[in-house]
């Protein structure tokens, strides 16, 4: 994107929130969208990046185990810097940017470089991870105040700038912010400073996603129990008698698919209510579109189509996809609804058929079951000999339902409406490193395409790593696909849409462990 030499640069100040993506607020997710670059931290999720726009560019600027990518002044200079270029810029940080976050000295900085900047609060990590945790940081009988320490003072500070013997005679809830590593020393002061060994803490990891752990014990065994589980950092600690609350109020670790990291492959663009239902149920989504949806390299044969629409008795659509990309060329085209009347439309699948309603239009038929075989067997109560049938579709695509309707004795012509290719992928490498892990649980295919993409960009993978790995298939042509590329298929739904796919997981981990409970 070209900036007008007049353009003035702006940036935002984000909070992405403490881990889970549905944290960030809906200011926050609008300034991604409407930004040229986004320079974001490591504790930033970065399946938010997915709200970029394509053109966008994508600066890391994180910190891993006090080892910056940047420091400090330079991320300064870089805000300075892409902003005096008149571009849009989100400084996109972990939490809440003014609360540990560094956000006031980069503040202050765009201020004396006299840059427009608008600063976007976040959910911080002490109110989001504890929430999660189910440890409310106040309650009306047990605590009716807290206090939010730094578990990491700079090395050069060392504990210059903690009030230990204070801290340790405040009365309610004590809640330390990326204090992982120094753990012993945060105890260890506390009970020389007069807090009772007995006090109950809880340490939370990586709250508020799908791989939070939580260790519970006191002031005196704490250190030894984060020790022993190991508990590295991102952690939160909580420190009070809240901490006790958690047996009754726990929530989110008990969510049907809590724990696990499930592999969205969809197009992005198709994928946010499939995601949101995953996280309803506790998972971690992890989104690595295999496919994208994009224009025919050649929009000639619609075109021709558009031109007779009045010759066809039936316009079918196998997809959403079908109808978005046909309803925008007919616009294009000079063309509107009216040139449809008269026409049956056919649509293979709810989501599909409900598209076409969406748009005013009304659906012919749209049989119970979501292929093409079915709509065959539905066409055949109709006399179509003679008629003449409009496909617009994918450019690669099964053979059944064209060859069917000639079959029939009526004619077809197939054209293509759409074309889908491999994007590059944002988090292939999260992927890869989950993987070699043992940490991904499902990946999720809702296509033929899907699975043969996601081969390719997996590539030369272990395929030890995958056998362990469960395959959730939308339907059975797809199942069949994955199964014939070696993938270990799990799940099939018996409705072929999202929501089932969704549902059908849920059913499968729940008897997994009912299994493993016998």
């Amino acid at each position: 994107m070209k900036n007008s030499p007049n353009k003035k640069g702006f940036v935002f100040i984000v909070g992405a929130g403490p881990g889970d993506v549905g944290l960030i607020t809906l200011k926050g997710r609008d300034a991604l969208i409407q930004s040229e670059v986004i320079v974001y931290d490591h504790l930033a999720n970065k399946a938010l990046l997915r709200y970029a726009p394509e053109s966008c560019e994508l600066i890391y600027a994180g910190k891993i185990a006090g080892n910056a990518s940047l420091q400090q002044e330079e991320i300064n200079a870089l805000l300075i810097e892409k902003a005096g270029e008149g571009k849009t810029v989100s400084r996109l940080k972990g939490g809440d940017p003014f609360i540990f976050g560094r956000g006031g000295e980069e503040a202050q900085a765009l201020n004396s470089a006299q840059i427009p900047f608008v600063v976007i609060p976040g959910v911080s990590s002490f109110s989001g991870v504890s929430a999660y945790a189910g440890i409310p940081l106040t309650h009306r009988h047990l605590s009716s105040s807290f206090s939010v320490i730094t578990g990491s003072a700079e090395k050069s500070q060392e504990d210059e700038t903690i009030d230990w013997e204070n801290i340790a005679k405040r009365s309610g809830t004590l809640v330390f912010l990326m204090g992982a590593r120094r753990l012993p020393h945060i105890v260890s002061k506390l009970i020389e400073y007069g807090k009772d060994p007995e006090t109950s803490v809880a340490v939370i990891r990586k709250g508020t996603t799908g791989e939070q752990k939580t260790c519970v014990g006191t002031l005196k065994t704490i250190a030894e129990i984060a020790k022993r589980e190991n508990i590295s950092p991102p952690a939160l600690t909580v420190i009070g008698e809240v901490v006790d609350l958690k047996t009754e109020i726990d929530w989110y670790e008990k969510l049907p698919l809590f724990g696990k990291t499930i592999v969205v492959t969809r197009p992005e663009k198709q994928a946010e209510s499939f995601i949101r239902a995953l996280e309803e149920k506790g998972a971690e989504p992890l989104a690595l579109p295999v496919i994208k949806t994009v224009p025919p390299e050649d929009w000639g044969p619609l075109d021709k189509a558009l031109e007779n629409l009045e010759s066809y008795y039936g316009l079918i659509f196998t997809s959403v996809n079908g109808v978005e990309f046909f309803m925008q060329r007919l616009k294009e085209t000079d063309r509107d609804l009216r040139d449809l009347k008269g026409v049956r439309i056919y649509a293979i699948g709810p989501k599909t058929g409900q598209a076409v309603r969406d748009l005013g239009l009304g659906v012919t038929i749209s049989p119970e079951e979501f292929v093409a075989e079915a709509l065959l067997e539905c066409l055949r109560g109709e006399y179509v000999v003679g008629k003449r049938f409009l496909l617009p579709r994918a450019t690669i695509a099964r053979e059944i339902l064209p060859d069917g309707i000639r079959k029939m004795g009526a004619e077809i012509d197939v054209v293509p409406t759409y074309q889908t290719i491999a994007p590059e992928s944002l988090l292939r490498e999260e992927f890869m490193r989950k993987l070699n892990d043992g940490d991904i649980d499902v990946v999720t295919f809702t296509s033929s395409s899907t699975v043969v993409n996601f081969l390719e960009l997996v590539g030369d993978v272990d395929p030890a790593k995958l056998e362990s790995v469960g395959a959730a298939c939308i339907g059975p042509i797809t199942a069949e696909t994955a199964r014939k590329k070696g993938l270990n298929v799990v799940v099939v739904p018996k409705d072929y849409t999202t929501e089932a796919l969704a549902e059908a997981i849920e059913l499968y981990f729940i008897d997994q462990k009912k299994t493993s409970d016998s």
